[in-house]
């Protein structure tokens, strides 16, 4: 069964004929990594452990090598993110916000996948 093509912060699209757009492997991970990286933790009542919030991080002291070590940890938690190689996890801070740049493999299809995405004023805030 396919699932719903939701890219976090945004509305359900649907397609021509109306039906709601689907999402599989590559663009299936995207999603599911955006949604562990900003959602809080204890906001998933149902996994109290789940997600980052990273968008709490704005506003707080935080140094880059945190981000990326909390970024990463949740990346290895993903079951759409293959383990060997590692993840590779970039982040850039900017006043009040960050920029992630991560590039994994993705496991069903064992392709390269880069996902760019600010968090803060200027982009995703969960």
């Amino acid at each position: 069964m396919p699932d719903v093509s939701h890219v976090y912060g945004q509305d359900l699209v649907v397609s021509a004929n109306g039906d709601l757009l689907t999402a599989a492997t590559v663009n299936l991970s995207q999603q599911r990594v955006l949604r562990r990286l900003f959602t809080n933790p204890a906001d998933y009542i149902w996994q109290p452990s789940y997600g980052a919030g990273l968008p709490q991080k704005i506003g707080s002291p935080f140094d880059e090598a945190s981000i990326e070590s909390i970024v990463t940890a949740q990346m290895f938690l993903e079951d759409s993110v293959v383990r060997d190689p590692p993840p590779d996890v970039e982040v850039a801070s900017f006043p009040n916000g960050m920029f992630i740049d991560i590039d994994y493999t993705e496991s069903d299809s064992n392709a390269p996948v880069t996902l760019s995405f600010p968090v803060g004023q200027v982009g995703l805030n969960g």
